[in-house]
């Protein structure tokens, strides 16, 4: 039988401690290094045993004034399911169903950009190709809860009428019925989800402190010849959301 990571062990001993009311809501931890001493480990096993805690929503870090024990909070679920869209039908979203979805958004697109090095190799275009690519900012219940950035090469939809993803008559419908119209068909969607920490920047537009942990969640959508023609990073809010995977199972 595999034996427990010592991180894990140090978090449940921590978890049990924090939910006994060892130390109260809003009270700050004593510090990793004087726990990592207590416990006898070292401090990368501690700082990841209090990661943990983080993740679940028990503590919540501060920059430069340390760990405490966070308020009890409500965390919106996001559901991503292709397999559920399939049997329902086709939605606006083209990254699957998604449960406690924003509400309200705001966008804002910029046409003839150059594709940087990074978004033109997931696009398979050349560098300095240019782009269409619109920022979001989604709001659930009035709050910021996701932050998305997406880029579609203009030689896909240049002279079309959706070249905009938010104007025209497909605004809002999403990349699957837009390309649909121009007769480009999306077949599949691949996410490469990525945990990490708040930038001011993105602090700032959520609402959360820098450094506070997001999901970051890197999204291309392909046509049915394999081209991409679409790519976007998303950026969610750990204490706002929690992002889950629903896969169908195919039948023989």
């Amino acid at each position: 039988m595999p034996r427990e990571a010592p991180y894990l062990a140090v978090a449940d001993v921590l978890r049990a401690r924090i939910l006994a009311g060892e130390w109260e809501i809003g009270e700050r931890l004593p510090s990793r290094a004087r726990l990592a001493v207590e416990y006898g480990v070292g401090r990368n096993v501690m700082q990841r045993a209090m990661d943990r805690l983080i993740i679940d929503g028990l503590l919540e870090g501060r920059a430069g004034s340390g760990t405490y024990v966070r308020m009890p909070r409500e965390r919106l679920r996001l559901v991503r399911s292709r397999h559920r869209e399939r049997r329902q039908g086709p939605r606006p979203w083209p990254h699957g169903i998604e449960r406690g979805r924003a509400d309200a958004w705001d966008s804002h697109s910029q046409v003839r950009v150059p594709a940087p090095g990074a978004i033109a190799e997931r696009l398979a275009i050349s560098p300095g190709s240019l782009c269409v690519t619109t920022h979001y900012e989604f709001l659930a219940g009035g709050q910021p809860v996701q932050l998305s950035e997406s880029w579609e090469p203009m030689a896909i939809t240049d002279g079309t009428p959706v070249v905009l993803p938010e104007t025209g008559p497909l605004a809002g419908k999403g990349v699957v019925e837009r390309m649909r119209s121009i007769g480009v068909v999306v077949s599949t969607v691949v996410e490469v989800p990525r945990p990490a920490r708040a930038t001011p920047v993105q602090a700032n537009l959520l609402g959360i402190s820098v450094g506070d942990l997001v999901l970051q969640i890197e999204r291309t959508i392909f046509d049915t010849d394999g081209r991409p023609v679409e790519t976007a990073d998303m950026v969610i809010p750990d204490v706002r959301r929690e992002v889950v995977y629903e896969f169908g199972v195919d039948h023989p």
